[in-house]
């Protein structure tokens, strides 16, 4: 029986009838987001914990000139690797200001605050106490959010939509209080620095400095107008058309829309690099309607709803929430950041260790285009990544940690020296691959894959004594809380590295063309992973099972799960995984380590313990009305945990490459009855 799929997301979409000061809702396309608040703009950001963000994948500031300062500036740390030193730029050192700007630089811009000026009868300025019967509804069907309110006793209607091809919204206010001027529209533009080295104090938009930017009109007529922002060398354009109203200029940066005798006003409103183009309101909300029902309907789906127990409705809603919250934060032309296009965390930019997260669902639930769009973003930086590579000493691409849109590497005391990332874009062009096994495909990410494999197989160390190759030190692993010029051989490293390496050497047959020696001997003479008392270690010179170390990232049993285990002992990765779950600081990890563990529970055919991890009672495992993933104060959005969840309930659902699942992995104690169409596998 087919899933009655507009049914299915109908029943999630948020409702709002109170502020909600973490879950402020989101309208977007991937390459652009808005998000509002219950008046469907962004009337009262005061009431909210996090910012009410405008930003876009293009939308970058560098402070005072882009390259002001370069790595050439800062100190670097050598780390001594198996005979030669090996430069990090890995502390402020005596020269934090450099060290400081290049973290902070290029950041993402908030492009503007859009408000609604609502009036009392009396004259004054309506505060977020005077909106009574608010119902607010995220119409995930049609990709809309409609608002509903009244001040003393006028009802105000809001609808707010996102163009799908353009940085562009739609707006629509029905209101008695047009027609009495008691309702005003204004956009203002914020401050562009950042005001911090910790990015959690620089997520908040400034406005007190209006002499580090400008804003200048650059045509006007009676029903639009045309901004020139100009921020140092960096700038954009913002286009505003309405059905009816006056312009009038506040201050250098904000400027307000007076209706006329009216009861509905209609406006679009777009942002660009420059020349942005406008569309009539109807327009933008057809297209929107087009877009999103073709999402839901031409994508994969999951329908819990005959399922008996009580979690299931509670896990339906997460992936259903999920899948949009990805598709507008994280399905755009960059690896997203942690907090997509909400707001800034980490100065805004974005964190390739988490790209697999964010985005190896997509093809799983049949969306293997919008993976695409940022499996692009690899070829554009491949000359930086072999750059790095060879500065270091090693052969091929190494991709960075912590990067802005044009792949430069963040100084940092942890990013630098992590290593999991090298293996993702070579995973995500096998999923690429494998959802369209063409040449084609094979061509276009080809260096990615071979590059990737030269540095993978360059970093790897023969040792003599063992006869095995082994990985650092010095390096991080994914459990980030361990010393670089200790740690060698983690678990989760070791496995990934066979993986991708694996990955190359069948690209390389596909193409027919000759396979690299040292992919095939490091991949076939890999250390084993390192395990005592049963259980594996976070890395052969860590001397405690967990009793110090358990803490941050379980990342030892990604190697069974997130990954084959071909390298792996499943009752060893059995104990291991039943004592991180006794014994894990859960307080400490993050959103996407409770999927991780699902994965490999799954992987043991554990079903009972895969769902209990999914949806294990843990603050950093709490999904928010509007879907985000909240860590902690500060960072109440979280996306590698959506894309997490969605990637562990498609392994659940349809197994992994070469499984022989006859039903899927949830419990068969007769209160799961799970209903799906259109998932594929996991590798």
């Amino acid at each position: 029986m087919k899933i009655d799929r507009k049914n299915l997301i109908k029943r999630h979409c948020p409702k709002v009838s109170k502020v909600e000061p973490l879950s402020p809702l989101s309208v977007g396309n991937g390459e652009f987001a808005f998000t509002a608040d219950i008046t469907g703009l962004q009337t009262f950001p005061d009431s909210y914990e996090v910012p009410l963000g405008t930003q876009s994948n293009w939308g970058w500031h560098s402070t005072n000139q882009p390259n002001q300062y370069t790595l050439a500036d800062i100190d670097f740390q050598s780390l001594e690797t198996y005979g030669r030193k090996v430069d990090y730029p890995i502390y402020p050192g005596t020269k934090p200001e450099a060290y400081h700007w290049l973290r902070q630089n290029p950041h993402r811009l908030q492009l503007g605050q859009l408000s609604l000026l609502l009036y009392k009868e009396n004259g004054e300025l309506a505060h977020l106490g005077d909106l009574e019967a608010i119902n607010q509804i995220l119409n995930l069907w049609e990709g809309s959010l409609d608002s509903e309110f009244k001040v003393q006793g006028e009802s105000v209607f809001v609808k707010t939509v996102c163009d799908p091809d353009a940085d562009r919204l739609g707006v629509s206010i029905q209101s008695s209080l047009l027609r009495k001027g008691r309702l005003q529209v204004m956009v203002k533009f914020p401050d562009p620095d950042v005001c911090s080295d910790e990015w959690e104090e620089a997520t908040q938009l400034k406005w007190e400095n209006s002499g580090r930017h400008s804003t200048t009109i650059l045509s006007q007529s009676n029903h639009s107008v045309r901004f020139k922002r100009q921020l140092d060398l960096d700038g954009y354009e913002v286009a505003w058309e309405w059905s009816e109203g006056v312009l009038k200029e506040i201050s250098e940066h904000e400027y307000i829309l007076e209706s006329g005798d009216i009861a509905e006003l209609t406006f679009s409103i777009s942002f660009a690099t420059n020349s942005p183009s406008v569309s009539e309101f109807e327009d933008i909300v057809y297209q929107s309607k087009e877009h999103w029902e073709a999402f839901w309907l031409n994508g994969a789906a999951i329908d819990f709803s005959d399922s008996h127990d009580p979690r299931a409705h509670e896990l339906e809603r997460r992936v259903v929430l999920s899948q949009f919250l990805t598709a507008i934060h994280s399905g755009g032309s960059l690896p997203p950041q942690e907090t997509g296009l909400m707001y800034n965390s980490w100065f805004g930019k974005f964190h390739l260790e988490m790209h697999w997260w964010h985005a190896a669902h997509f093809p799983l639930w049949g969306r293997t285009q919008i993976l695409e769009k940022s499996l692009e973003w690899y070829r554009t930086i491949l000359p930086l990544a072999k750059q790095l590579a060879a500065s270091q000493g090693y052969e091929g691409a190494r991709w960075p940690k912590m990067v802005g849109p044009e792949g430069k590497q963040s100084p940092s005391t942890i990013a630098t020296v992590l290593i999991w990332q090298q293996p993702h874009p070579m995973t995500l062009a096998e999923y690429s691959y494998r959802a369209n096994p063409t040449k084609e495909i094979l061509l276009r990410y080809k260096e990615i894959v071979y590059t990737s494999a030269d540095f993978m197989a360059s970093f790897a160390v023969w040792d003599e004594a063992r006869e095995e190759y082994v990985l650092g030190p010095p390096l991080i692993p994914a459990q980030e809380n361990h010393k670089p010029e200790e740690s060698i051989n983690p678990p989760y490293e070791l496995e990934y590295w066979k993986f991708g390496l694996d990955i190359a050497i069948k690209w390389a047959e596909r193409l027919q063309e000759p396979i690299s020696s040292k992919w095939l001997n490091v991949s076939q003479a890999l250390a084993k992973p390192p395990h005592a008392d049963g259980v594996y270690l976070a890395h052969e010179q860590c001397p405690h099972t967990y009793t110090r170390y358990n803490h941050d990232h379980p990342s030892m049993v990604g190697a069974l799960g997130m990954l084959p285990g071909t390298l792996i002992d499943k009752a060893i990765m059995k104990r291991t995984l039943l004592k991180v779950k006794r014994e894990w600081d859960w307080d400490s990890a993050w959103g996407w380590d409770f999927p991780m563990c699902a994965m490999t529970a799954a992987r043991l055919e554990e079903r009972e313990l895969a769902v209990e991890f999914l949806l294990l009672d843990a603050k950093k495992n709490t999904y928010l009305a509007n879907g985000h993933n909240y860590q902690r104060p500060g960072l109440s959005a979280y996306l590698p945990g959506n894309g997490g969840l969605l990637t562990a309930v498609a392994m659940m659902t349809s197994g992994w490459h070469d499984s022989e699942l006859d039903s899927p992995l949830f419990p068969e104690d007769g209160n799961w009855n799970v209903k799906w169409e259109g998932l594929k596998s996991i590798l």
